[in-house]
């Protein structure tokens, strides 16, 4: 293995270092200090990760383009808690509630990062020390992100994290995937799903009810692979909306994936593996332009709003308790 670093650029006058872990098959991955980002996964050559080429389109990006998303992924309704019987009003970002951790979370943040070379696998660790009156959640958080990459090209991201005081905690990566060359449609994208639920939605909010519901025969069914334009197609005529950005309940386990990314024009594929029970699936267009979706983000956490939801998962972290949850991308051929 290999790592080597570069400054990509600064932000509010610090400078911003990419790390690139290379691995004797010449495949590697890139991440940067700026939001803990995963910038890069190129295989045999080809991207499989949507990525912006500078900075400053990761920091004007609406899309939290593959940055690490926290202290809580998704939206928390009304941007209020109750944790252990003490109600908490947190910082509200998009509709009166509070989504991705708030203006202050963890892709707005300049991670610490050290590197380590372990031989068949290297990694950088990115870790910031969060007082709750940066970002406003309670207590003052130590945080630690760590991106390995192997000789097998298994990326595994590891989140850490302990609190002053009773918190909520929920992260993931917003990993963006294409793994079509040229990354300019879905139309060659694949996804199976190993669940058999997604959460109904509220329509305007985009919060949970509470209720779930049956894939099955819907547009939402990736049991068996299907291609995203050809599931957008069959959930317009349904829904009367072209776009994914739902939550599909799936059963963690570090053996079999959750999820399967593909390319019907390639061998190439992506398995997902995670410790929560959730997939949340978004299509974006991450250019902004008129042209049709070209990016599929997937993020593993536990079901978003689960503190207003009995049912969903712990996402409480108790003071002075560690909690640890990994997703792991592996890359193969079939």
């Amino acid at each position: 293995m290999q790592i080597t670093s570069d400054v990509f650029g600064t932000y509010q006058g610090q400078d911003v270092k990419r790390y690139t872990l290379t691995n004797e098959s010449g495949n590697y991955i890139s991440v940067m200090t700026l939001g803990a980002t995963w910038t890069s996964f190129v295989a045999d050559g080809r991207p499989l990760l949507v990525h912006f080429d500078t900075l400053a389109e990761y920091v004007n990006t609406p899309f939290y383009l593959c940055k690490a998303v926290g202290r809580v992924a998704g939206r928390i309704g009304g941007a209020e808690a109750n944790i252990n019987g003490k109600p908490v009003t947190l910082d509200a970002n998009e509709n009166g509630n509070t989504l991705h951790g708030g203006p202050h979370g963890f892709s707005f943040l300049n991670w610490d990062a050290d590197q380590q070379n372990l031989g068949l696998a290297a990694s950088v660790t990115f870790t910031r020390h969060i007082s709750e009156a940066e970002d406003h959640f309670p207590g003052d958080l130590d945080a630690k992100i760590t991106y390995t990459f192997d000789e097998e090209n298994n990326v595994t991201v590891s989140f850490e994290a302990s609190s002053t005081a009773d918190t909520l905690f929920n992260p993931t990566n917003h990993a963006y995937f294409n793994l079509t060359e040229g990354q300019f449609d879905l139309s060659h994208q694949t996804l199976q799903i190993n669940g058999n639920d997604r959460l109904v939605l509220d329509e305007q909010s985009k919060l949970p009810t509470g209720e779930l519901t049956s894939v099955a025969k819907t547009g939402y069914d990736f049991r068996t692979a299907n291609t995203v334009t050809e599931a957008l197609a069959k959930i317009e005529t349904e829904n009367g909306h072209p776009e994914i950005d739902d939550a599909f309940k799936v059963t963690p386990s570090n053996a079999t994936p959750i999820a399967v990314l593909g390319d019907t024009e390639s061998q190439r594929r992506v398995g997902i593996y995670s410790d929560r029970n959730a997939l949340v699936v978004f299509t974006a267009n991450v250019d902004e332009d008129d042209g049709p979706f070209n990016a599929l983000a997937t993020e593993a956490q536990t079901l978003p709003d689960a503190i207003h939801h009995d049912g969903f998962g712990d996402t409480v972290l108790p003071a002075g308790n560690l909690q640890r949850y990994s997703i792991r991308y592996q890359y193969y051929e079939d």
